[in-house]
């Protein structure tokens, strides 16, 4: 995206876009003195780390996006030096270096987190929860970012939401689940309050990095795993491993990556600059869900035409055993501490209001759709 282009979407507005569109008056003017040099800003290299392969479809390339823009929006005076996972740090340990200044913005997921604070999975996903506008609703128009600053202060950082898969997929799977009982044993990959949920179901969640997860299921180090969706799962060659691929993902009905910033780093820039930062988060969010949107349909063909793969679902008893385990999982979690109980009761009525305006806007038009194709 041109520069200008994204300063008037991201919303630095026109003061931005003229400051960074300024000359120096010309030093051979014929009238007055010579105009003094320009003192140009020495540019600043922020290391961000991401929890994505490099590279990779959507994951890995919004990541890169960000780093760009954030470049391009500050007009020069911010450098981003981009390191994949395990570049500088491991997978999922993005959090501890940003927090200790050891790098300086991550951009991952929130719910990898949960190890340091239970609350911070209701800001990527919740089991049977909100989807991705309707979470970024509560973020941005209810108390769901000042939670999520409280929160995320208390590990020296602040973060904000930089992009989003949209719905996701429930996962591979080596055998069929027929009942729930089938789910008793099961080693799966799978993050976040899901994995509590599948816990407490009989499964036994694992949490493996994206590039670990297709060795994990050749050796059968572990039986099933969900990821994202048709777009990144065929990227991994998952099908060829795991032919059970079901739908829809209860566990992530709206995933939201996030960009976390050092917070003392975060004080240190500008107003521009932290602006540059936020613009480039809100770029990634809606190129995102419109990336996801349209590659995971054209992945979806491929896999079914291409590879023989057929979606499966859930029955109606499998269902209600994740639904009644879910609610189980979010009470006890809501429950934990003072602080998680704050975010637990806010999300809880967001996702309620949510629920009523849908069941008769977006849940009644898709039900009704159908009716206008061919």
């Amino acid at each position: 995206m041109k520069r200008r282009t994204l300063l008037t979407t991201g919303g630095l507005g026109l003061a931005g876009a003229l400051a960074s569109c300024a000359k120096p008056e010309d030093s051979k003017a014929k009238t007055g003195p010579a105009a003094p040099a320009v003192q140009r800003k020495t540019a600043r290299t922020l290391r961000m780390v991401t929890a994505w392969p490099k590279n990779f479809p959507g994951l890995g390339t919004m990541a890169q996006r960000i780093a760009d823009d954030i470049e391009t929006l500050s007009a020069g005076s911010l450098k981003i030096k981009f390191y994949a996972a395990g570049e500088l740090v491991p997978a999922h340990e993005e959090f501890g270096a940003v927090s200790s200044g050891a790098a300086d913005l991550y951009h991952a997921s929130e719910y990898y987190w949960q190890g340091k604070a239970k609350g911070f999975s209701f800001f990527t996903a919740v089991p049977f929860g909100m989807t991705a506008i309707e979470t970024l609703a509560w973020m941005q128009q209810g108390d769901g970012n000042a939670l999520w600053n409280k929160l995320s202060g208390r590990f020296n950082l602040i973060a904000m939401a930089a992009g989003s898969t949209g719905h996701q997929m429930g996962g591979w799977f080596k055998k069929k689940i027929n009942t729930v009982d089938d789910l008793k044993g099961l080693i799966i990959r799978i993050p976040g309050l899901g994995g509590d949920v599948y816990r407490t179901l009989g499964a036994t969640p694992k949490l493996l990095a994206g590039g670990a997860i297709y060795q994990a299921l050749q050796s059968g180090a572990i039986d099933a795993t969900e990821w994202v969706g048709p777009w990144n799962d065929m990227a991994f060659g998952f099908y060829r491993e795991a032919p059970y691929y079901y739908g829809p993902g209860f566990h992530e009905p709206g995933s939201i990556m996030s960009l976390g910033v050092n917070l003392d780093v975060w004080k240190s820039l500008s107003p521009q600059e932290q602006g540059a930062v936020q613009a480039a988060c809100n770029a990634a969010m809606a190129t995102s869900l419109a990336e996801f949107s349209w590659q995971n349909a054209q992945a979806l063909k491929t896999l079914k035409n291409d590879h023989g793969v057929s979606v499966l679902n859930f029955n109606d008893d499998i269902w209600r055993a994740l639904g009644n385990a879910s609610k189980t999982v979010l009470a006890e979690v809501g429950a934990s501490d003072p602080e998680t109980e704050a975010i637990y009761q806010s999300y809880k009525n967001a996702l309620k209001d949510a629920v009523e305006w849908a069941d008769i806007s977006d849940s009644a038009y898709l039900r009704i759709r159908r009716y206008g194709l061919d």
